[in-house]
C-alpha cells in the first residue's frame, strides 16, 4: 500500500490548506475570522490514517475528497456511448460518485508544489480503461491554489484517449464556525430551478422551479428556516458570476463560490457519525454544507441534460473558486 503524504501550503496573508494524496483530499482549510483568528472551515479527520478506517469508509462521507470519474448518480447501471453499453458498478441500478473504488479512494501523485506567490499543489492520477466500468484511459490533474485575495481555487482537468463520460468535483463540507452547526449560517444561491428526482435521488429528467418552494434561496436566508429539511439536491446555476454565498455572523466569515460548471449539488448531512475530527472539533445537527460544482447527475442517460462526454483532443475543465472575506 502506498504511503499517504500530507502537503501544506500557506498564503502570505495567513490562509492555510492541508491536503493528503489519498483521494486528493482536503484535510483542513484555515481562513482568518473577523478578529484575525484562523478558523478551520473545511471538515476533516484527525489524521490521514483515519480516512482508511472502516468506521469512516462505511459511511461514504467523502470528506474533502475528489469525486470521479462521475460525481453524483447514474441510473440504469451504466450508459451508452456510440451505441456501445458500458456497465458500471451499481447498487440497485444506481451508480454513485464514481463507483466502489472511486477517485476519493485512489492514491494521487504529487506533480508540482509551488510555495512562492499564489502557492499551489498539483496532483495527478491516471484512471485505466474500464476502471469501475468507464471506457478510456483518463489522465486527471487537480490544482489547489491559494491566491493573494484569500481565495481557494480548485482546477480539475482531464484528457482521454477515446470518448468517455467525465464529471469531477470536490466534496468538501464547510462550516464557517469550525464547529457546531450550519443552521445559523446564511445562504444565497444563484439558482431559480433544480432537478426533479425519484425515490433513489436519481434525476427524472424534469426540471422544477425554485419559486415558492423550500429550494428558493435566491434572497439571503438563514439555512435553518422553518421549511428547511436538509438538501441532497442539484441546483441549476444562473448567470450571475457568484453562484453561492455562505456567511456566519459568529466568525464574520463569508464564502462566495464561483464556478464554470452548469450545476451545483448542495448537500447537508443531518448528522456526522462518531469520528475523530481534525483538532477535536465537535459538530451537532446539520454540521456542514457541501457545494459540489459539476455537470448534471445522470447526464449520460438524459439527452436534455448538458453532455458530459469528453472526446480525444479535448480537455475537461472544472474551475471552482471559494472566495473568503471577514
Amino acid at each position: 500500500m502506498p504511503k499517504i503524504k500530507i502537503i501544506t501550503i500557506k498564503s502570505p496573508i495567513g490562509m492555510e490548506l492541508q491536503l493528503t494524496t489519498l483521494g486528493a483530499t482536503i484535510i483542513s482549510l484555515k481562513v482568518p475570522d473577523k478578529n484575525g483568528k484562523l478558523v478551520n472551515v473545511a471538515v476533516g479527520l484527525k489524521s490521514p490514517s483515519n480516512y482508511l478506517a472502516e468506521s469512516y469508509l462505511s459511511h461514504n462521507l467523502l470528506l474533502g475528497s475528489t469525486v470521479g470519474r462521475y460525481a453524483g448518480r447514474i441510473s440504469n447501471g451504466g450508459f451508452k456511448i456510440e451505441n456501445k453499453w458500458y456497465k458500471l458498478h451499481h447498487e440497485n441500478g444506481v451508480h454513485l460518485h464514481g463507483g466502489k473504488v472511486g477517485f476519493d479512494k485512489k492514491y494521487w501523485n504529487i506533480e508540482h508544489i509551488n510555495e512562492v506567490e499564489n502557492p499551489s499543489v498539483t496532483l495527478t492520477y491516471c484512471s485505466p480503461h474500464l476502471e469501475e466500468g468507464y471506457p478510456s484511459n483518463l489522465n486527471v490533474s487537480i490544482t489547489y491554489e491559494l491566491t493573494a485575495d484569500n481565495d481557494l481555487k480548485i482546477t480539475h482537468k482531464a484528457t482521454t484517449d477515446f470518448a468517455t463520460q467525465v464529471n469531477l468535483t470536490n466534496h468538501s463540507y464547510f462550516n464557517l464556525d469550525g464547529e457546531g452547526s450550519i443552521l445559523d449560517h446564511e445562504l444565497v444561491l444563484n439558482s431559480s430551478s433544480y432537478l426533479d428526482v425519484d425515490d433513489q435521488l436519481v434525476p427524472t429528467g424534469k426540471i422544477n422551479e425554485c419559486e415558492n418552494t423550500r429550494f428558493d434561496f435566491r434572497l439571503k436566508s438563514v439555512i435553518g428556516r422553518s421549511d428547511f429539511k436538509g438538501f441532497d439536491d442539484t441546483f441549476i446555476l444562473g448567470d450571475k458570476k457568484c453562484k453561492a454565498t455562505l456567511s456566519s455572523d459568529k466568525t464574520g466569515i463569508e464564502m462566495q463560490v464561483y464556478t464554470n460548471q452548469p450545476a451545483m449539488v448542495i448537500y447537508t448531512r443531518e448528522q456526522f457519525p462518531d469520528l475523530e475530527f481534525y483538532r477535536g472539533a465537535k459538530y451537532s445537527k446539520f454540521p456542514a454544507i457541501c457545494f459540489e460544482a459539476q455537470n448534471f447527475p445522470d447526464a449520460p442517460n438524459h439527452s436534455n441534460f448538458p453532455s458530459a462526454i469528453l472526446n480525444p483532443g479535448e480537455t475537461y475543465l472544472n474551475e471552482t473558486m471559494f472566495k473568503f472575506n471577514s
